[in-house]
C-alpha cells in the first residue's frame, strides 16, 4: 500500500469532503479528507491505481490538487 498526502484547493464544506471521499472510494482508494488543513491523505494499492488516477479523480470533482 502506498500513502500520499495531497494539498487540495477548493474544499470548504462537508459536501466537498463527501464528494472527494465517495469518488476515491469508488476507485478502491482509502481517503481521509481534512478540511482544516486542505489535505487529502490517500492509501492505495499502486498495482491497481496510480497516483495520477487519484489526482485526476479529485480534479474531476472540481478541486485543484497542488503539485
Amino acid at each position: 500500500m502506498e500513502k500520499q498526502v495531497l494539498k487540495v484547493n477548493g474544499m470548504s464544506c462537508n459536501h466537498c469532503k463527501m464528494s472527494i471521499e465517495n469518488a476515491l472510494k469508488a476507485l478502491g482508494v482509502n481517503p481521509s479528507v481534512d478540511l482544516g488543513t486542505k489535505t487529502v491523505t490517500v492509501e492505495f494499492d499502486s498495482q491497481k491505481v496510480s497516483l495520477e488516477q487519484v489526482i485526476s479523480e479529485i480534479e474531476d470533482q472540481g478541486y485543484e490538487v497542488v503539485r
